[in-house]
């Protein structure tokens, strides 16, 4: 089976009341864990590739791997740019192959945003390629992102359909609640995603597909193993998953997942190396790593995204 653009799976998740699950990607068994899980339990998915894993894998290493993975598995895979910076990194991914962009004009005015979204969609569609926008802006710190919590702002649901039907995206990332990177939350804080925001959007753009970033849940499990192996992330706190599964639900049909896939191979990593400090085989970390990051995407599929079965 041929890339996908997300076009047929957000219709699908939209009217099926599930979510996409986006697993961002930066080397083979990454790519591996998501894939077999997702292959084994029929789901359809999006492979991300953020600015930062460019820079480390490479663009072309990085798109191989995924043509790799769709002769593996007979699912609809779709290869997206996450949080594209300006015009020129989305156009060299989209000529380089990807089905999806996405442009974080977020940080920009309200007219620029628009301004720079509406040039990235006019190039995109003349080539086949969807585009993902963004209103709001997520706090938090995540490779080439870094938002201070000061200066993040939810969604305004007013600016919504103005800034989709001048803009022409295909879908829409919002600000609600989540955050980027591990670091979400203060101990004893307790995340909250405004689904009153969420509903209004709905209201505003009905039928319009809309994107969820920064929401890893950060498994504790994995947490206490890294925690155990010589780590410190005692402060990491996620997004809950029952507020994913609610969203899920409603018209949001692309979850965004890195963090949660750093610390499942981090802590596969650290707890063999951890037991056995002699080992130099990077195939026997790297395997234990790739079965947790399995493990955890065939987890939120059946738990969080509710997609199995959808492929």
């Amino acid at each position: 089976m041929a890339l996908v653009t997300t076009t047929e799976m957000f219709k699908k998740a939209y009217d099926g009341g599930y979510a996409v699950g986006a697993f961002n990607v930066n080397n083979m068994e990454i790519v591996q864990g998501i894939t077999e899980a997702a292959g084994e339990l029929k789901s359809p998915l999006i492979l991300q590739v953020s600015a930062g894993a460019r820079k480390y894998a490479n663009h072309s290493y990085l798109t191989k791997l995924v043509e790799a993975a769709l002769m593996e598995y007979d699912i609809p895979i779709a290869l997206h740019l996450d949080h594209g910076a300006d015009f020129e990194i989305c156009k060299a991914c989209i000529d380089g192959g990807f089905t999806s962009v996405m442009i974080d004009g977020s940080h920009h005015s309200f007219e620029d945003n628009i301004a720079l979204t509406k040039k990235v969609v006019e190039y995109a569609h003349d080539k086949g390629v969807v585009v993902e926008g963004e209103l709001g802006k997520l706090a938090g710190i995540e490779d080439d992102v870094k938002v201070a919590d000061a200066d993040a702002a939810y969604t305004q649901p007013d600016e919504v359909e103005e800034f989709v039907s001048r803009t022409g995206v295909d879908s829409l990332a919002i600000a609600i609640g989540t955050s980027h990177g591990a670091f979400k939350f203060k101990p004893g804080q307790t995340p909250q995603l405004r689904f009153d925001i969420l509903a209004e959007i709905e209201k505003r753009i009905p039928g319009f597909p809309i994107v969820l970033h920064g929401a890893s849940s950060v498994s504790q499990e994995y947490v206490k193993i890294i925690q155990e192996n010589g780590g410190n992330l005692a402060d990491a706190i996620g997004i809950p998953e029952d507020m994913l599964r609610q969203a899920a639900k409603s018209a949001v049909c692309k979850i965004n997942i890195d963090s949660d896939l750093r610390l499942a191979m981090t802590a596969g990593v650290r707890q063999v190396l951890n037991q056995n400090p002699a080992a130099f085989d990077p195939r026997e970390y790297l395997k234990v790593g790739r079965q947790n990051v399995k493990d955890l995407v065939a987890h939120k599929i059946l738990n969080v995204l509710g997609s199995n079965g959808r492929a």
